[in-house]
C-alpha cells in the first residue's frame, strides 16, 4: 500500500525539493512528486519539512545505556531513545579496553542486531585500543597498544562482520600493514588521540586511513612549523573529518574553518555522546570513569578533561545553522549522509532515495524535531 508523505520540503543528497509529495510504499521509499491520484492516502506535514533519519557513526551511550555494558538491554535502550534524536542508524562504539573485552562486545552486537526496536544498528567502532598517551582524552592508557593483526581478525570473526571501523593512532608501530589489512576487509580505519606529526598522519592515510577522529579534540594541534595532526585533517580533501559541534568540544569559528577547508562533503557530524545523553545533570561512568555531568558537558572527575559529550545529533544540526557556519540542507547533510559515506553505509541509511529503508525526520522552520518514522512507520512523535 502507498501513502505519501505531504510537506513543504524534502532534503534529498545535494538538493531541496519543493513542496509536493514522497511516495512510501511499503517499508521503502519511492519517488517525489509534485501531484497525486485524489484518493491517494496522504500524511500532511504541510509547514514542515522531511529530512532523512539522522547517522550517528561515533557515540559510546544514551539515555543511560553503554555500549561498554556489553549488554543487548543497554544496545536496545540507546536505539529506542535515540528515536527522540532523529537518530534512525548508528554504529554502537566501543572505548579502550582489553582484547578480551573488546571481543565480547563483538559477540554481544552480533547476537543483537537486527532485534532492536529503533535507531538500526549498521555496524560497529571501536575507538582504540590502539592509541597514545598524551591525547588519551578519557580513555584508559594502561590498555593501549600497538596495533595487532590477530586481535582484528578475531574480532571481525567475532562481530560477524560487523566491526566496519576502528581508530589508531599514526605513530604506534606496524601502522602501514595492520592498515593495509583492515582496509583488505573493508574495515574503515580512522585516526585520533594522537600526538603523530604531520608527516606520520599523512604516511597513515596514504596507507588507507580515511577518517579523523572528532577532529580537533585528541590529537596534536597546528603549527606553522608543524602542521601536526589538525593540518593534515586540512590539508588531505579525500579523508572525512568526525566534528563534535556541541559548543564546549570546538570553537564556533574553528568549525568553521574545519568545513570552509574540508568543505561540506567531508565534515560528518557526531555526537560522541554517552551514558548521560538526553539525561539530567548528575554523576555517571564512561567506561570504568566516573564523570560528572553539568553545564552541558560531561567531565571526569578526576581531571575535569571532557569525557565524551551529552550532545544529541540533532542538536548538532541546529547549532551549526544557528551559528551561521552552515545552511539547513548543509547540516542535514552532514548529520546524515555524509557520516553514512565516510564508513560505506550510504548504501542502506542517510538518503531519501528510491528502494532504500523509508526512516526518515519531520523538522519544523527552526529545526526542531517533530516526528521520526522507521520503515515508513511513526515511531516517535514531540
Amino acid at each position: 500500500m502507498t501513502k505519501y508523505i505531504k510537506a513543504d520540503e524534502f532534503y534529498y543528497p545535494y538538493q531541496v525539493k519543493k513542496a509536493g509529495y514522497l511516495a512510501i510504499e511499503g517499508d521503502t521509499f519511492g519517488d517525489w512528486q509534485a501531484e497525486v491520484p485524489s484518493d491517494a492516502d496522504i500524511i500532511d506535514y504541510t509547514g514542515y519539512s522531511i529530512a532523512p533519519g539522522l547517522v550517528d557513526t561515533h557515540i559510546h551511550g544514551f539515555a543511560g545505556a553503554d555500549v561498554m555494558d556489553n549488554s543487548k538491554e543497554s544496545l536496545e535502550i540507546m536505539s529506542q531513545a535515540l528515536l527522540g534524536a532523529g537518530v534512525t542508524s548508528f554504529l554502537p562504539t566501543g572505548l579502550t579496553a582489553s582484547f578480551e573485552t573488546l571481543d565480547a562486545i563483538c559477540h554481544t552486537v552480533a547476537g543483537f542486531v537486527g532485534q532492536e526496536s529503533g535507531a538500526r544498528i549498521q555496524g560497529l567502532f571501536f575507538e582504540g585500543p590502539y592509541f597514545t598517551e598524551k591525547h588519551k582524552g578519557a580513555q584508559n592508557p594502561s590498555y593501549m597498544r600497538n596495533p595487532s593483526i590477530a586481535e582484528l581478525k578475531q574480532w571481525l570473526e567475532s562481530s560477524k562482520g560487523l566491526l566496519i571501523k576502528i581508530a589508531l593512532a599514526p605513530e604506534r608501530d606496524d601502522v602501514a600493514s595492520f592498515i593495509d589489512y583492515a582496509r583488505q576487509k573493508n574495515v574503515i580505519v580512522a585516526l585520533g588521540h594522537s600526538d603523530a606529526t604531520y608527516e606520520q598522519a599523512v604516511e597513515a592515510v596514504e596507507a588507507g586511513a580515511s577518517v579523523w577522529v572528532h577532529a580537533y579534540d585528541g590529537m596534536r594541534g597546528f603549527n606553522h612549523r608543524e602542521p601536526g595532526m589538525v593540518g593534515a585533517v586540512y590539508e588531505l580533501s579525500n579523508t572525512y573529518a568526525e566534528l563534535i559541534c556541541d559548543g564546549h568540544h570546538v570553537h564556533p569559528t574553528a568549525c568553521a574553518l574545519l568545513m570552509h577547508q574540508k568543505h561540506y562533503d567531508h565534515v560528518a557530524l557526531i555526537t560522541d555522546c554517552m551514558s548521560a545523553g538526553g539525561l539530567k545533570d548528575g554523576d555517571y561512568m564512561l567506561g570504568e570513569y566516573p564523570v560528572i555531568v553539568e553545564k552541558g558537558t560531561a567531565r571526569l572527575k578526576s581531571t575535569g578533561s571532557l569525557a565524551g559529550s551529552i550532545l544529541q545529533l540533532k542538536d548538532a544540526v541546529k547549532n551549526v545553522v544557528n551559528w551561521g557556519i552552515a545552511s539547513k540542507a548543509q547540516a542535514i547533510n552532514m548529520a546524515s549522509l555524509i557520516p553514512a559515506i565516510s564508513v560505506g553505509i550510504d548504501g542502506k541509511c542517510g538518503q531519501i532515495k528510491k528502494g532504500h529503508q523509508a526512516d526518515f525526520i519531520v523538522l519544523d522552520k527552526e529545526l526542531e524535531l517533530q516526528t521520526t518514522y522507521l520503515g515508513g512507520e511513526k515511531v516517535w512523535n514531540a
